[in-house]
């Protein structure tokens, strides 16, 4: 009975820590749900700016028009609520780490959060406009480009998905080196098979054109060099 009971407290632990997190995220939704039209739209210019004059985007479905800028503005939410989410995610964990665990997990945790929203403003900033411009202008000129809204969401937030998760490397890097799971030396000999699956990736995760692919596996390498960096500052705490 009294193994049990930590067993039961870590488990009402996480139930309140889920319910905290679900809570914080149904607040940021009901106060962004009034602008869920105006976030889709911005969220739309990079499409909308290479539009043809008097074209526009459609709606195919009935409940399109509702339905999308209402998920837009959930995933807006989930992620305006990704540092609270980590502050659950670990005042959970850190009652068991040791004291230089904690010490090096703050900061990976802060700069994760940090990564993902630049790999976010990267894609839409930089990737989106190239990335439909060269779409709008490749199509014949018989054809009227008229992209419907929710593909549009659900092209866009792969995307972002996939800058986001990319962007995260470096802290991929760092926690290999830091587990003892791999070395710099290591890292730095399988570069030129990093390098390929850099590419691959941006096939698999990207539209099958050069210019996205080549936008997503390039800062990948990059972000996987600034992780070994990085890599060395925390092997030579370990030394010492």
């Amino acid at each position: 009975m009294d193994n049990q009971r930590p067993l039961v407290r870590h488990l009402l632990e996480l139930r309140e820590s889920l319910l905290k997190s679900v809570g914080i995220i149904l607040v940021i939704f009901l106060g962004l749900f009034y602008f869920a039209n105006d976030i889709y739209v911005f969220v739309s210019e990079p499409l909308r700016a290479y539009l043809p004059e008097g074209a526009s985007m459609i709606a195919t479905d009935v409940a399109s028009p509702f339905l999308t800028p209402f998920k837009l503005t959930l995933v807006v939410s989930v992620f305006l609520a990704i540092p609270f989410l980590l502050h659950q995610v670990w005042t959970f964990i850190s009652p068991g780490l040791y004291r230089h665990e904690k010490r090096i997990a703050v900061p990976l945790l802060c700069t994760s959060v940090l990564l993902f929203y630049a790999g976010v403003a990267f894609a839409y900033c930089l990737v989106f406009p190239l990335v439909f411009g060269f779409f709008t202008r490749v199509g014949p000129e018989s054809v009227a480009i008229m992209t419907d809204i929710n593909r549009y969401l659900d092209f866009v937030l792969k995307m972002f998905f996939a800058f986001g998760l990319a962007f995260e490397i470096p802290i991929a890097t760092v926690l290999l080196v830091w587990s003892g799971m791999a070395d710099v030396a290591s890292l730095k000999a399988k570069r030129p098979y990093v390098i390929v699956i850099c590419f691959i990736l941006g096939m698999l995760l990207t539209p099958p054109d050069v210019i996205s692919q080549s936008l997503l596996a390039i800062p990948m390498w990059l972000l996987f060099e600034i992780g070994i960096l990085f890599s060395r500052l925390v092997q030579k705490c370990d030394d010492t």
